[in-house]
């Protein structure tokens, strides 16, 4: 099956617009894997994406009577680049249907390259909806991002590059997964060509649609898609990429959003490149899999797939990334309320660099502090809390609390005796202009918000974390009253770090 596509790679003629690509030696974090890793950069294309080549072929296909109607399609950014700069290239007008919680920067790019943009829902789906009532009202051409044979031989040409650059030892490639276009067309050639390459496709935790797909042996929609990595986040697999990808893919292999922040932080390390998460995936994969399997002297390829990232996300990114490279420690630590104990509990840490401290008094006799602390693995964090255990400091490790990263690390200290009745929230809403303004018109005044925590991280959905004062008597009208909000949400009431640092 695979086979039919390796003529398609070979016959592309997309190299008059697209950039044959480097592959990059990866020496810092090579030395630290000990294996060689290498990257291949396509974070180089002119619109800083492997999505030109697809969307280039499938245009290079077409008949002058389709390019006549206009070309159409729905991307949440890397796709809209290279359908407008393929369009742009042939003479064709193309229309763009993006979610309303694109990044700025893909937005204003497409826009550049001539396309047409029209704003519409807080998802790709949504936005994919929308984009095919065009199609039917307007009679325009579609352009599919991923479940398209021309689309997917364009993408395969990556792999087709890759095994002339690499012509020697290549133990495995990881790639990155959104609907499956990129990693169906570089997995048919590379198991028809060289089927001993194992071919590891990465997927983030929150929007895993091929591992979703790859365990009931049929495609399946989440019901939830996380957007952190904006680039990949699909809710169903393509039909045409699963038939591939279930018979060519070695494992499929997720990440969370702190192993991608500290993938971006190696590729800067390395290459001076900033990728954006999506672009980050194979790496985060490539490492998760090292650490697995142990795996010592062998060659490993990741694939940089993009680079179209708004600047003030890096404050988050920077802000998660020791943690993704399990470098930091964070811990809710009760000490003493006495002069001398912070001194004596630095000093427990045998010259451990403190990264974060906060704290503020909330008691006469104890104190909580909310601490991080360097470490260099899982083992070493796990050594700290036993060994603190052993000196008598209560240690509760936070590490892997959401909550705890997210808001309670900017908010220790705030504690309120007449915050009675308090229930604790998390909510995710689309991030646009006014989002949170209409967050809080929703939500109403029908409970007192006793505490509020939002920071803005330049991403496509914002965070809150509110406490309610709900009448016990309300309880349950309340919980039918935040479903009916249409807003993700948790309770968080008994969660460690509020009960430490704010109950």
């Amino acid at each position: 099956m695979p086979t039919s596509y390796v003529k398609r790679i070979l016959d592309a003629q997309i190299y008059d617009l697209v950039v044959r690509t480097p592959i990059d030696e990866a020496p810092q974090l090579s030395l630290r894997l000990g294996n060689r890793v290498l990257l291949k950069r396509e974070d180089l294309q002119p619109i800083f994406s492997f999505k030109l080549r697809g969307a280039y072929n499938k245009m290079l296909s077409l008949g002058k009577a389709e390019l006549a109607k206009g070309v159409i399609a729905a991307s949440a950014g890397n796709h809209a680049q290279g359908l407008a700069m393929a369009a742009q290239k042939i003479g064709a007008k193309a229309t763009i249907v993006m979610p309303t919680t694109t990044p700025q920067i893909k937005v204003n790019a497409v826009k550049a390259l001539g396309a047409k943009v029209i704003l519409q829902g807080d998802s790709y789906d949504e936005a994919s909806d929308y984009a095919q009532r065009l199609v039917i009202e307007k009679e325009m051409t579609y352009i599919h991002p991923f479940d398209d044979p021309e689309v997917i031989a364009g993408q395969g040409t990556i792999a087709m590059e890759i095994l002339q650059q690499v012509p020697e030892r290549l133990d495995a490639v990881f790639i990155a997964v959104g609907g499956g276009g990129l990693c169906a067309g570089m997995a048919a050639y590379i198991k028809t060509v060289r089927p001993e390459i194992k071919v590891i496709a990465v997927e983030a935790e929150d929007s895993a649609c091929l591992d979703a797909a790859m365990k009931a042996g049929r495609r399946v929609r989440l019901k939830n898609v996380g957007i952190f990595a904006d680039g990949t986040a699909v809710a169903q697999i393509g039909k045409e990429t699963f038939r591939i990808l279930k018979d060519t893919v070695d494992e499929v292999i997720t990440v969370s959003v702190d192993e991608i922040c500290a993938s971006i932080k190696d590729t800067f390390d390395d290459t001076r490149s900033i990728c954006e998460p999506a672009g980050a995936l194979g790496l985060a994969g490539l490492k998760k899999y090292v650490g697995r399997t142990g795996a010592k002297e062998q060659t490993l390829l990741a694939v940089e797939c993009g680079a179209n990232i708004n600047f003030d996300r890096l404050r988050y990114i920077s802000e998660r990334t020791e943690i993704g490279e399990k470098r930091e420690a964070i811990l809710a630590v009760t000490i003493p309320e006495e002069p001398g104990s912070f001194k004596a509990f630095c000093a427990s840490l045998n010259k451990r660099n403190i990264t974060e401290f906060n704290y503020r008094m909330g008691g006469a006799s104890q104190a909580h502090i909310f601490v991080g602390v360097q470490v260099v693995s899982d083992d070493d964090r796990y050594n700290l809390v036993a060994d603190l255990g052993d000196k008598g400091y209560p240690v509760v490790d936070m590490t892997d609390n959401e909550i705890a990263k997210l808001h309670i690390r900017h908010m220790v200290g705030g504690r309120a005796k007449e915050a009675t009745d308090e229930m604790i929230f998390t909510f995710e809403f689309p991030e646009r202009p006014g989002a949170l303004m209409k967050f809080l018109t929703r939500l109403g005044d029908r409970w007192n918000i006793s505490m509020f925590h939002y920071r803005n991280h330049g991403s496509a959905d914002g965070k809150v974390l509110a406490g309610l004062q709900i009448p016990r008597k309300d309880r349950k009208k309340a919980h039918v009253f935040l479903d009916d909000l249409e807003y993700s949400w948790a309770e968080e009431t008994e969660n460690p770090a509020y009960q430490f640092f704010l109950s």
